[in-house]
């Protein structure tokens, strides 16, 4: 795991990206500010320049905290809530190294936090399920010109998750310039579901239900 001490990389890549890390005091700083949403498991955050994921992981830590606080006698909600933490929060960086890393960061945390709690129970397919997840949140892209930085440029494109029983997901796919398109100009945050005027933007594409152990399955990449 990276040294989190370290601002940068290399001299070159501040250079053409102006790329410098938010260390740990200033990250932790900046989200107590919005405390209580870090608190919420099902609360969604973007970082829209990601890095290697300095901020995700800080607001990983904090609501696998609160899933454990509340339900680590019950694995089975442990698990499901779980999965709704990872599934809230999204990151997107030019710098695919960085996506890369960031993935990593996060699979890593989240396993280690699971394997912890449930040191004989534990399941595979949990696991498998969140690195789904964040293959989908976690994305190459250029949060200027909402599209992929490559040859042919592709909308970015955010898929949303709902628990919507027990155990059955609800994916839904919108491309980010719909999504920021539909924002208000005071800035609620994307996938708002804090206001009763939030505008609720249409899908691309909607996925059957399925069973949130199922989704690196049954979802269509």
């Amino acid at each position: 795991m990276k040294n989190e001490q370290q601002f940068v990389k290399s001299k070159q890549r501040v250079a053409d990206h102006g790329e410098v890390f938010t260390q740990p005091r200033e990250v932790n700083a900046m989200l107590d500010l919005v405390k209580e949403e870090t608190e919420r498991i099902e609360s969604r955050f973007l970082e829209p320049a990601c890095g290697t994921g300095n901020f995700l992981v800080e607001i990983l830590r904090r609501k696998l905290a609160v899933v454990e606080r509340k339900y680590k006698n019950n694995q089975f909600d442990a698990e499901r809530y779980s999965f709704l933490a990872v599934s809230s929060m999204y990151g997107i960086d030019i710098l695919m190294d960085n996506v890369i890393e960031c993935r990593n960061r996060l699979l890593e945390q989240y396993t280690d936090w699971y394997t912890a709690l449930y040191k004989k129970t534990y399941k595979e397919e949990q696991l498998i399920a969140i690195e789904f997840l964040l293959h989908l949140n976690i994305l190459w892209g250029d949060a200027l010109t909402l599209e992929t930085p490559e040859a042919t440029p592709k909308p970015i494109i955010f898929s949303e998750w709902s628990l919507v029983s027990s155990t059955q997901v609800q994916r839904r796919d919108f491309t980010l310039d719909m999504l920021l398109r539909s924002q208000p100009m005071e800035g609620d945050n994307l996938f708002s579901d804090l206001g009763e005027e939030a505008f609720i933007p249409t899908p691309i594409r909607t996925y059957p239900l399925c069973h949130y152990l199922e989704v690196a399955n049954e979802s269509v990449h």
